[in-house]
């Protein structure tokens, strides 16, 4: 397609072929996918976009495949839902769910990323995938992979929910327990992706995986009719949401598809693992690595790759940052689910909180147009739930029984 240009070091700039390739061998900065702005600009219009498919791939243009997209053709255009019941309850006037729960294939963003991901690792000829997850890239590797025909290895913390990993297991991949947590996990993928020659979605694919995100802040300004939200809430695990959001917002400016751009990033961090809102609070962009403890796990990563570049988009829209304790995390979904009929995993959770709480300390406005992400359902953590919800009334097959338990609800 030719919209395509290499991969430059986010670090010292310097260039590389568009190969399977993540990190700099002169100062080990990591490589981010370059485009021909020029070439998209005339060929990427709204017409265009708004005449294809609903999905991610409406966007290819500014995509990193250099053939048609191969994987997850259904992903993506999750609804965006103007959420008047929740701003009533936090008191703001215009506030918005880019609701990922629904939609995708396995129920949550990172469709996006593994659409991405995978497409560009058959391009390049692998046939085997893998990856380090929290749970739901798990997911999402091991389905769109079997779809595709591909070889896949998942690897885990031992510790994740047992919904999570049966959710993996149901696709028939090879799903690899690691005795560790994310970071543990992901240092022994490391390993494994320099000796054997597979598609690490998030290590030697990373560059163009990561690039799916974006898909998720074009939907975004799309869906508001072509114009950029005031502030965007985004739950933070790697920090790379976050980044691709904002970097798909300054691309559609660069192509001129919007206008103004004055929107501020928002990070939502639990508070059992908030390097990146630490960070952010400090006044500093030194992300100092934490050991996770949260029920949180989707976000339970305790030094994030791109936590520095989440700072510097943060800083450079002018927005901030806020963590959120178990508890929080867990009114957080429970008041999605009963304002908006939205039932989110405990990162929705850490989003709903941090809204609350970035609105009472004035952050965001009031009237302030503002789009909180959330990013995976909640039939993936029930667990966090339990003995937190309303309780189930048991009752005989007969009226007099029901209506013992209509008095209670009444009195």
């Amino acid at each position: 397609m030719g919209y395509l240009k290499n991969l430059k070091c986010r670090e010292c700039g310097r260039e590389y072929p568009l190969e399977p390739i993540y990190v700099c061998e002169f100062c080990f900065g990591p490589l981010e996918v370059m485009y021909d702005y020029n070439k998209i600009k005339n060929v990427l219009t709204k017409e265009v976009i708004t005449n294809r498919v609903k999905s991610l791939w409406r966007y290819r243009e500014l995509l990193p495949i250099e053939g048609e997209p191969q994987v997850g053709l259904e992903s993506g255009f999750t609804p965006l839902i103007r959420a008047d019941n929740l701003a009533k309850e936090l008191k703001v006037k215009n506030l918005y769910i880019k609701d990922d729960t629904v939609v995708h294939p396995t129920l949550s963003f990172k469709d996006r990323v593994v659409s991405v991901a995978l497409t560009k690792a058959k391009e390049f000829g692998f046939d085997t995938v893998a990856c380090a997850s929290t749970g739901n890239l798990a997911h999402s590797v091991s389905a769109h992979g079997a779809k595709a025909g591909l070889r896949r290895f998942v690897f885990i913390p031992a510790t994740l929910e047992p919904s999570k990993i049966v959710a993996s297991l149901v696709y028939e991949p090879n799903v690899v327990a690691v005795d560790g947590n994310y970071d543990d996990v992901n240092r022994l993928c490391t390993e494994i992706a320099n000796k054997y020659r597979w598609a690490f979605v998030n290590i030697n694919i990373r560059p163009f995986y990561a690039e799916g995100s974006k898909t998720q802040g074009f939907e975004i300004i799309e869906q508001l009719g072509w114009r950029a939200p005031d502030n965007v809430v985004v739950p933070c695990a790697s920090g790379s949401l976050l980044t691709k959001i904002w970097k798909a917002f300054k691309e559609f400016k660069e192509i001129g598809l919007i206008g103004e751009l004055n929107t501020k990033m928002f990070a939502a961090q639990a508070f059992g693992c908030n390097p990146i809102t630490t960070a952010i609070k400090a006044g500093t962009d030194i992300i100092k690595p934490v050991k996770p403890n949260t029920i949180a796990k989707s976000l339970a990563i305790g030094n994030p790759a791109d936590g520095y570049y989440a700072t510097v988009a943060i800083k450079e829209s002018g927005g901030w940052g806020e963590d959120v304790t178990d508890l929080e995390i867990i009114e957080g979904i429970k008041l999605l689910a009963k304002t908006e009929g939205i039932f989110s995993e405990t990162a929705g959770g850490v989003a709903i909180a941090v809204t609350k709480k970035l609105i009472e300390q004035g952050k965001i406005g009031r009237d302030e147009l503002t789009v909180v992400c959330i990013t995976g359902n909640g039939l993936k953590t029930q667990e966090a739930l339990s003995g937190h919800t309303k309780q189930v009334y048991y009752i005989k097959p007969n009226l007099i029984s029901f209506e013992d338990v209509l008095k209670k609800e009444i009195s």
